[in-house]
């Protein structure tokens, strides 16, 4: 069985990033359509917080191609408050 192995960063919304990965011109709503050009995986860092709107992971897969890896990083409440004692 062949392993896959997926490259990529946590998250994709930095300002800093411009001029260095961002062009300078890039609106930060078309970071993303960039970010996928380069990357095949995204960890997806505020779900440790909060879950995410609905209408902003609609947008984040309509931004980014079918086969890309979106990793979602566990519920704080699942990892830190509970930590899976109890149901």
């Amino acid at each position: 069985m062949a392993a896959h192995l997926h490259i990529g960063t946590s998250g994709w919304h930095y300002k800093h990033w411009k001029e260095n990965f961002y062009p300078a011109d890039l609106p930060t709503a078309q970071y993303l359509k960039w970010y996928v050009r380069h990357f095949k995986t995204v960890e997806i860092n505020n779900c440790f917080y909060r879950l995410p709107a609905e209408s902003a992971v609609i947008g984040w897969r309509e931004q980014s191609p079918q086969d890309f890896c979106f990793a979602i990083k566990g519920s704080r409440f699942i990892t830190h408050l509970k930590r899976l004692l109890e149901p």
